[in-house]
C-alpha cells in the first residue's frame, strides 16, 4: 500500500519534467544560460575585472547577427556607425602627428590591462599581433589588413596639407573608434575604451602617415 501511494506521490513531479521537456528553450533563454556559463568561466585577478564581460548594444547585435550567420540588418548597421562616430574625441591641439619612433615602440607593445599588468603600466597598442606594418618585422598577425605603406599608397607627402585632411581624420577615427566605419569592426576601440592615450594615438599617427616613418619607405 504505502508502496503505491508512493508511486502515485510521483506523478505530478514526473509530469512536470516531461511537460518541460516537451517545451524548448526560447532564443532568450539561450542568451541567459549562455552569459551564465561564460561569466562562471571566469574570474577577477588583480585589473582585469569581469566588467569586460558587460556587452554594450553593439556588441549584442552583432554577435546576434554572426551567430545567426547573416550580417547585420543595415539599418542597426547604421545607427551603431553614428552613435560611436559621435565618441570620437579629436586632439585636443588640432595636431594629429607625434613622433614616428614612439609609435612603433607602442605598436610592438602588447603590454596593459591583464591581469599581470599593474594599473601604472603603460599600455600598448599591440598593432603587429594583426597587421604587418613594416617590412623590417618579420612576425605578424593577418587578421587585419596589411598597413605597410599605409600613408604612401594613400598619397600622403605632407600630412599637414589640405589634401592630406581626409585621410588624416579618417585614420585618427578608426584608431579612436573603429565602429563609427564599420559597426561590427573587431579593432580595439583604442581611443573610447581609453587603451591609448591622445598622445599615444599622435605617435601611431605618425608610424602611419610620416613620410619619414618606416612604414611609408
Amino acid at each position: 500500500m504505502l508502496k503505491t501511494i508512493a508511486r502515485f506521490s510521483l506523478l505530478p513531479a514526473v509530469a512536470l519534467s516531461l511537460a518541460a521537456c516537451s517545451s524548448s528553450p526560447s532564443s532568450a533563454d539561450y542568451d541567459k544560460l549562455t552569459a551564465e556559463v561564460i561569466k562562471a568561466s571566469f574570474q577577477a585577478r588583480g585589473i582585469a575585472t569581469l566588467d569586460r564581460l558587460d556587452q554594450d548594444d553593439a556588441n549584442r547585435e552583432c554577435a546576434a547577427a554572426d551567430v545567426a550567420g547573416k550580417p547585420i540588418d543595415e539599418k542597426i548597421a547604421k545607427a551603431i556607425e553614428e552613435a560611436n562616430m559621435k565618441t570620437i574625441k579629436w586632439p585636443s591641439d588640432g595636431k594629429f602627428l607625434g613622433d614616428w619612433k614612439q609609435g612603433e615602440t607602442i605598436a610592438q607593445s602588447g603590454r596593459g590591462m591583464t591581469w599581470t599588468d599593474t594599473a601604472t603600466t603603460v599600455n600598448g597598442g599591440n598593432c603587429y599581433n594583426c597587421h604587418q606594418i613594416s617590412k623590417e618585422e618579420l612576425s605578424f598577425g593577418t587578421l587585419g589588413p596589411s598597413l605597410y605603406n599605409y600613408g604612401k599608397l594613400r598619397g600622403v607627402t605632407d600630412p599637414n596639407s589640405p589634401a592630406s585632411k581626409a585621410i588624416v581624420e579618417y585614420t585618427w577615427g578608426k584608431l579612436y573608434n573603429s565602429r563609427a566605419y564599420t559597426a561590427c569592426s573587431q579593432m580595439p576601440r583604442a581611443g573610447h575604451m581609453g587603451i591609448l592615450n591622445e598622445q599615444q594615438l599622435k605617435h601611431l599617427m605618425a608610424l602611419l602617415l610620416d613620410p619619414a616613418s618606416p612604414v611609408n619607405k
